[in-house]
């Protein structure tokens, strides 16, 4: 089965593929950050990534596709933030700066706690509305935000954006290893070229001397990335400043840049700007196998 495709061609979707790809082609790299596993952090993740990204001096959208849990306006402290609506009738995403600007369904919802009660039809329209509609322009980087599982939004995703890559997140625990090896096959029979693999909630920073302490377990991702056969990309400690900070919308690689947790996030921002250097220039070559 070819995913990418969507079998009878459809004019309206033919149309709306022409122009989705006008609208990606000034974007170098498009990457959704997903895992099998809820409550991992993936939003949290997504957010400090795109910032550490945009503090490297580089352009970077967010795209916020998990539309029953829309947080990220709130973790970036733009809950009021609104879409530029432009004279030319296009529509251009947040900024959070210069660099960083953000779309989510957040600002079109009436009212803040609105409950979202899409199937999946309702959703595949409105992620690819998301990326038809708005004017990204030049970025360097996209980060796509997905909810938990391998449904209608990673689907949608990988369909729609065909060169996107994958950047899988897991916690130590055993029971999410299991989900996200569910998420790497998933990636596998897609054919979506998985990046590398996070261990997020890795061991903990105490809250009296702010050094890592191995409270809790560490170590499965990169066991599962070695045996899955994909980089590891790094470790993001538990720290409740990252609880703090994003619920009063100062993420932590911006609010403490002299941090251990904030230096863990640049190790990612570095790693990860290797390997995409790295798999773009082997797609170039002879394609990247997943």
């Amino acid at each position: 089965m070819n995913v990418k495709g969507y079998g009878i061609e459809n004019p309206v979707i033919a149309a709306q593929d022409n122009k989705i790809r006008e609208r990606l082609k000034d974007i170098d790299y498009k990457i959704m950050v997903m895992s099998g596993k809820g409550g991992v952090g993936k939003s949290t993740l997504s957010i400090n990534l795109a910032i550490g990204l945009s503090l490297e001096n580089l352009y970077v959208g967010l795209l916020d596709v998990d539309l029953h849990g829309p947080n990220v306006p709130k973790m970036l402290g733009l809950e009021d933030g609104k879409l530029q609506r432009r004279e030319d009738g296009t529509v251009g995403p947040v900024y959070y700066s210069p660099n960083l600007k953000f779309m989510s369904i957040a600002p079109l919802l009436p009212k803040r706690d609105s409950a979202v009660v899409w199937r999946g039809p309702l959703k595949t329209s409105a992620i690819r509305q998301f990326i038809y509609d708005i004017e990204w322009g030049k970025l360097d980087y996209l980060i796509i935000d997905a909810p938990p599982g391998t449904g209608d939004e990673q689907m949608t995703v990988a369909q729609t954006v065909t060169d996107a890559y994958a950047l899988v997140v897991t916690t130590p625990q055993e029971v999410s290893l299991l989900d996200v090896r569910r998420s790497i096959n998933f990636c596998r029979q897609i054919k979506l070229p998985i990046l590398g693999l996070v261990e997020n909630m890795s061991g903990m920073i105490c809250p009296h001397c702010g050094k890592a302490i191995d409270i809790f377990k560490k170590g499965g991702g990169a066991e599962l990335a070695e045996e899955m056969g994909i980089p590891f990309l790094g470790y993001i400690p538990v720290d409740p400043r990252i609880v703090t900070t994003g619920d009063a919308g100062r993420p932590i690689i911006a609010s403490y840049p002299n941090s251990y947790t904030a230096d863990a996030f640049r190790t990612l921002v570095r790693n990860l700007m290797d390997v995409v250097t790295q798999a773009s220039d082997g797609k170039k070559e002879e394609g990247l196998k997943v």
